[in-house]
């Protein structure tokens, strides 16, 4: 098109081209998507975020029902057990071999301490711990062998989260 000296020259995508820029987006965020979906669900569940989950939930519980829930482990089951007023949910823990303790809050004058197979083991065991209506909890540990060397986690009474070490 020629008007006077300016010249219009107009270059438009052909319906063929974006109809190609659109499916090769869509490859591309489904084969992202497919994969990150993928690298998830292959990360092992560990027993310790089956214990928080299920701390989390307890406590949870207590405070929309405001009533106290109990927090046990079953070996049988190999399962946290939350119990409130008649009701139970399971938190079944992977397969493998898991022995987990919960134990009382602190331990200043190591009784109670057993050394087996390099590991300082606590053998003063309580058989379930206490989320109350306010949102704390009673004040625990929890002793978590997975094969190797037990862990224990300290868990702050007020949260109901990781106690921060001692410094």
């Amino acid at each position: 098109m020629d008007i006077g000296h300016w010249s219009f020259q107009q270059r438009a995508f052909t319906l063929l081209e974006i109809l190609l820029v659109i499916g090769l987006i869509g490859l591309l965020a489904g084969v992202l998507v497919g994969g990150s979906a993928r690298l998830l669900a292959d990360r092992p569940v560990t027993v310790e975020a089956v214990f928080w989950e299920a701390a989390a939930n307890a406590r949870r519980q207590a405070l929309q029902q405001e009533r106290a829930v109990s927090l046990r482990y079953d070996a049988r089951e190999r399962a946290f057990v939350a119990t409130t007023a008649g009701s139970e949910l399971r938190f079944p823990v992977p397969a493998g071999e898991v022995k987990v303790d919960f134990l009382p809050a602190s331990n200043p004058s190591g009784a109670g301490l057993v050394l087996i197979a390099g590991s300082l083991v606590d053998t003063r065991t309580i058989p379930a711990v206490t989320f109350y209506a306010d949102g704390t909890c009673s004040p625990f540990r929890v002793q978590i062998a997975t094969g190797g060397p037990a862990r224990t986690l300290a868990i702050d009474p007020w949260t109901c989260a990781p106690a921060l070490p001692a410094q």
